[in-house]
């Protein structure tokens, strides 16, 4: 009997459409951490609808705000070029930061419902049959506020402001007055300045982030008031207890306190960082505090994903 296949080996190892199965089956790269966060991007929709939203109400109140533009321009002009400098600025700072603020504010809420609302409409049923692990479903979870939004923010906020500037200089260009903010304001450094201060913001606030996540992971309901009440209730004890409020100061730091010791900030300019000789990563790095910080952001998650491996539906 012939046992030799109708078609030669040469043939089918030639064809296009051939490739060796077992060849096949062993080039076949499972990513498990990608796929996860592709499926968050899917299933959330707000990390990326909110910021867009929030640019396009920026823009809109920009756009109003330019009428009566050159006049104003020509009085600015008249000032040192420090305070030059921060008037033209101040749009583009103002729209930078209402848009960190909406990263921030879409990051805890997503992260609150990020393990519990799996749990919440039992879908976790299906994704716990999946060969996808506790810890990488939780990393994919926790890179989203940490990597995904400050990544999105950054490029919406870029083109915003490029927008505001092309928007600008039509208005001024009648006037002569075009250039005038494309000297003050230099798009590019600002660029590097805020992807700077985006990963300082981000760093500093993931233990926020991932006690959000502990808690969207082990709440039945209510997960807003359970990631506040009890750090309300430390607060509220500490000062009647011993008449303190360390923990409350502590607490408004971690919110409010990424740029103390990440930036030099000049005397008498407020908060406006305007050069990149203020940045100042290496003290930065050397605070205790963003290292303990991390530290409890890491034991967070690590009792979140113990917490998504024993706990149920709702």
């Amino acid at each position: 009997m012939n046992n030799t296949p109708d078609t030669p080996e040469s043939t089918r190892v030639s064809h296009p459409g051939y490739s060796p199965a077992v060849n096949s089956h062993s080039s076949v790269t499972i990513r498990p951490l990608y796929w996860s966060v592709r499926r968050e991007l899917w299933e959330n929709r707000s990390l990326y609808v909110a910021p867009l939203i929030v640019a396009v109400v920026v823009l809109f109140g920009f756009l109003i705000s330019t009428v009566g533009m050159p006049q104003r321009r020509q009085a600015v002009l008249l000032l040192d070029a420090a305070h030059q400098r921060a008037a033209i600025g101040a749009p583009y700072d103002i729209a930078a930061m209402m848009l960190i603020l909406t990263a921030f504010i879409v990051g805890v809420f997503y992260c609150l419902d990020a393990l519990h609302g799996e749990r919440r409409d039992r879908s976790i049923l299906f994704w716990k049959s999946l060969p996808v692990s506790d810890l990488t479903t939780v990393l994919s979870k926790v890179s989203v506020p940490l990597i995904i939004l400050p990544l999105t923010v950054f490029g919406i906020i870029v083109l915003v402001q490029f927008l505001m500037l092309l928007w600008s200089s039509a208005i001024l260009l009648p006037s002569g007055l075009a250039a005038t903010t494309w000297t003050r304001f230099n798009l590019f450094q600002q660029s590097v300045i805020l992807l700077y201060s985006l990963i300082v913001i981000m760093l500093w606030h993931a233990p926020i982030y991932a006690w959000a996540l502990l808690i969207s992971g082990w709440a039945r309901r209510a997960t807003f008031l359970w990631a506040v009440l009890p750090l309300l209730a430390i607060g509220v004890l500490e000062k009647f207890a011993f008449d303190t409020s360390h923990f409350a100061s502590m607490v408004k730091d971690r919110v409010f306190g990424a740029g103390d010791t990440a930036f030099a900030f000049h005397p008498h300019h407020g908060i406006a960082i305007d050069s990149l000789l203020q940045l100042t990563p290496g003290r930065y790095l050397a605070t205790p505090g963003l290292w303990i910080g991390l530290a409890f952001a890491a034991v967070f998650v690590v009792v979140a994903v113990r917490l998504r491996r024993y706990r149920g539906p709702i």
